[in-house]
């Protein structure tokens, strides 16, 4: 009898849900298709001629935002591993290490990420040095590496001080050292705990990669403005926004499972 009510409840549930979804959905669609400016938009945003002709060429773009992503994703999770590490260090004859960590964090995670790219995308150039790269992608890159690797340290060393004491603890109590103590106790159960704000990091990595479009490189973005400058039509930017939407929406459904998956784990964890 408990298992039967239980599952008319959820029937119930899910229908009140349906119908309100339908009910919401369906208002905010009317008040927007019935609205006196909707020609105009639709006509503006929503030009199926338009689309065809920009989304090719939007695409191409788009697989260069796809692979700086990839790689600065590679650099940001080393480099933010390693500031993480030398500022959770207590051996005083790196202090001097610790500090230039420390600086360098508060540094990048206050310069909006916008600036950063302005003022290593231009002034790199600018100093006309040999051996210094003046690619756009490249100094781009650059700047994003440098960005989000202080916002990934502090994930990273949030991850670390949040493994109880005591494991470290009882490695060092078994004959392990410092550095292997590190490596095989500490950084395996930071890690796993912290995927979840990093996955959060990387979907906003993924969308400030278009910002490298201000340095000049023809990525999805700059496409798209090329597109809609030409002809006064937005529907380019809609299809990179598209674009853009595939590579978020499934990275958060995932941060979201990650989430849930962790927290079962605790609450069972913490029932046992």
């Amino acid at each position: 009898m408990r298992e039967a009510a239980r599952r008319r409840r959820t029937r119930r549930g899910a229908v009140v849900s349906a119908v309100s979804t339908v009910v919401v959905l369906g208002g905010i669609a009317a008040l927007v298709l019935t609205s006196q400016g909707w020609p105009s938009v639709r006509a503006t945003f929503f030009s199926w001629a338009d689309f065809k002709e920009a989304f090719p060429d939007v695409l191409r773009g788009f697989w260069l935002d796809v692979k700086l992503f990839v790689i600065v994703e590679l650099v940001v999770l080393a480099l933010g591993l390693l500031i993480a590490l030398v500022r959770t260090t207590r051996a005083p004859a790196l202090f001097p290490l610790r500090l230039v960590a420390a600086v360098f964090t508060d540094v990048m995670r206050g310069i909006p990420t916008i600036l950063l790219v302005y003022l290593i995308g231009f002034g790199i150039p600018a100093l006309q040095l040999s051996g210094l790269p003046t690619d756009p992608v490249v100094l781009g890159g650059l700047a994003l590496s440098l960005s989000y690797s202080a916002y990934v340290a502090e994930v990273y060393r949030a991850g670390i001080e949040s493994v109880s004491s005591g494991q470290r603890a009882a490695a060092l109590a078994v004959g392990l050292t410092s550095r292997q103590t590190m490596r095989f106790v500490i950084l395996p159960q930071a890690v796993r705990r912290v995927v979840p704000p990093l996955l959060n990091d990387f979907i906003a990595l993924q969308k400030d990669v278009a910002l490298i479009s201000i340095l000049g490189p023809q990525e999805a973005f700059r496409q798209a403005q090329i597109f809609a400058s030409s002809n006064f039509n937005y529907t380019p930017l809609v299809a990179a926004a598209l674009l853009y939407l595939c590579i978020t929406i499934p990275m958060a459904r995932w941060v979201d499972r990650l989430q849930a998956r962790t927290a079962r784990a605790r609450t069972a964890a913490v029932a046992a």
